[in-house]
């Protein structure tokens, strides 16, 4: 039953077109805002909205070709609601049709035979005899004419989605209605089931939401987390986006307990004053021909070498690269002699592998191997933040999360094949979640085929592993990849393209297309797919001490403003800033 004042009738629409809801006479059209959540009550359905036009309309022309004086306060007052009026445009979302109407009326007793609808005779003669359970479907039709647009109440949006201390799901609350304070939850159960997506323009806060979505997965247990944090913002502390000298927690001060940091660069780890770090190297005998062909565009290598890449592998294995680095000229020679190599090919190789030396992190042989001390980790339910301090060029970047997600998600597949033979719950791997920053240089078209990273994002569940892609350019992700994202958090794109890309396998994407153009640039994003019943536009959750305290961690200190400024600087000097 809707209490509150109506804000329009349903005039006309279509299933597939959306509703046009006149607005009525004392209803101002500019308080409607593209992406509000409203409910039309119809004779039987009650249908759960989202707002994604204004428009105003006349009843006559001539209104137009001659308009009133704007000092005319009076013409205008008399016009409004009969020559002139508002319109705005709703997309269908859910839909919720009682199955057990809670007593039956009819027109000759002076009672509605809308369940939803008071009597005739006043409210207080509406007494429901039997209840009905809330189950949302999918939109099947639309309401009649003249059906009554009613704001969203918080009962509304708690049926919809959910409330974060719901102990039957992992609920978390992500932010807030636009013009409403209650909180908007997702689904951290169904989020974590597929692959996901942060994705916006730079500047409008992506690592904000991103390590505010890896905050819920740690604090619900949803899943543990693998993150190549590329500019080291997500392990220790970060710089906060337009306040000079302040800083926020990263989840290894939220969570002491539960997040690990490794490192490849310990001198910067170390000047930023981030505790427990852990050093994190790699051999050359790791890298394989995969490892490279990823990062052949930033070394610079053709086919042709990658080709050779693979002679030198057959012949030497693990310890091609090492061999290759140590061969001279006539050594290659003899080489491509014996094996039908090119020589020119190998010694163009050779060259670029060079670059390797200059990397901090790299090793001719390692003490210990350190992608299998994180998976412990892993295993051990502990997420993992990878930090990559000055060593955050795109070489670092796609080498080392490359070589470790390769043999991370072999042992995965591993553990998940041994699960499905055996049945036995013990040994079910927990769910693993991959944060990649730059996602489209992962993912781009012409190599995802043959990446791992598309490999899981096509997977979806099937092992246990998915992504959470982080991407500031999504029109540089393959469409298939696209098409497999579950959810998709978006703040603001203005590039049609990579709008588009947003809503590839979106079906009814092109009334959400204004939406997403009309969000502002900070602290507001559009969510739709797995982890949310509809799409939803939020003000994002502050992640500031409020929220320390309510996941829990109410211990953070004000640092002086030298402390802080310190901090910025070492931040801002290790991204090259």
């Amino acid at each position: 039953m809707n209490s509150g004042q109506p804000l329009g009738s349903v005039t006309q629409g279509s299933l597939t077109g959306g509703l046009e809801v006149r607005l009525h006479p004392d209803i101002s059209v500019e308080d409607m805002r593209v992406g509000k959540f409203l409910v039309v009550q119809g004779m039987r359905s009650r249908f759960f909205c989202m707002l994604t036009d204004v428009a105003l309309g006349t009843a006559n022309a001539r209104i137009i070709a001659d308009p009133p004086n704007w000092e005319d306060t009076f013409l205008r007052e008399v016009l409004a609601g009969s020559g002139t009026y508002g319109t705005i445009n709703l997309a269908p979302m859910l839909m919720f049709t009682p199955e057990e109407v809670e007593e039956s009326f009819s027109p000759t007793n002076g009672k509605s035979a809308n369940p939803f609808v008071p009597s005739m005779t006043g409210l207080a003669s509406f007494q429901p005899q039997t209840s009905t359970t809330m189950e949302l479907l999918p939109v099947k039709t639309i309401p009649s004419h003249f059906s009554q647009v009613y704001e969203a109440s918080v009962d509304d949006f708690r049926r919809v989605f959910g409330w974060e201390d719901d102990t039957q799901r992992k609920n978390f609350s992500i932010g807030k209605p636009l013009d409403m304070d209650v909180p908007v939850c997702i689904d951290l159960d169904r989020f974590v089931e597929r692959s996901n997506g942060v994705f916006g323009k730079s500047g409008t806060g992506k690592s904000f939401l991103t390590r505010l979505v890896l905050a819920g997965i740690v604090r619900k247990n949803a899943a543990v987390n693998l993150i190549f944090d590329m500019h080291s913002e997500y392990g220790w502390q970060a710089v906060c986006e337009g306040k000079q000298y302040s800083t926020v927690k990263g989840l290894k001060q939220l969570f002491p307990g539960k997040v690990e940091v490794y490192t490849l660069d310990p001198e910067s780890t170390k000047r930023r004053g981030v505790r427990d770090a852990q050093e994190l190297y790699l051999s050359y005998e790791q890298i394989e021909v995969e490892d490279v062909k990823l990062c052949s565009r930033d070394l610079g290598l053709s086919e042709a070498a990658l080709d050779n890449a693979n002679i030198l592998y057959a012949e030497y294995g693990k310890a091609w690269i090492l061999q290759l680095l140590n061969m001279t000229n006539e050594e290659i020679k003899m080489f491509c002699e014996e094996k039908r190599g090119h020589q020119g090919s190998i010694m163009s190789l050779q060259r670029k592998l060079l670059r390797l030396d200059n990397l901090k992190y790299m090793r001719a042989a390692c003490p210990q191997n350190y992608i299998n001390q994180i998976l412990r980790s892993l295993e051990a339910g502990k997420h993992v933040v990878v930090e990559f301090g000055s060593q955050s060029d795109m070489l670092s970047y796609m080498l080392v999360t490359n070589m470790i997600t390769r043999r991370i998600h072999s042992h995965y597949v591993s553990k998940a094949e041994r699960f499905l033979h055996s049945g036995n719950v013990s040994d079910r791997p927990t769910q693993l979640v991959i944060t990649i920053e730059e996602a489209h240089r992962f993912l781009d078209p012409a190599i995802v085929q043959s990446t791992i990273f598309g490999t899981i994002a096509r997977e979806m569940r099937k092992y246990f592993v998915t992504l959470l892609v982080v991407d500031q350019r999504p029109s540089g992700i393959d469409n298939e990849v696209m098409s497999q994202i579950g959810t998709r958090i978006t703040a603001l794109l203005n590039d049609e393209k990579d709008i588009d890309a947003i809503f590839t396998g979106v079906s009814g994407a092109g009334s959400l297309r204004s939406v997403l153009a009309k969000l502002d640039s900070k602290q507001q994003a559009l969510i739709l797919g797995h982890a949310v019943p509809m799409p939803v536009v939020v003000r994002t959750r502050p992640y500031d001490a409020t929220f320390y305290a309510e996941i829990g961690d109410p211990a953070w200190e004000e640092k002086p403003d030298e402390e802080l400024f310190a901090a910025a600087e070492l931040a801002r000097a290790d991204l090259g800033f």
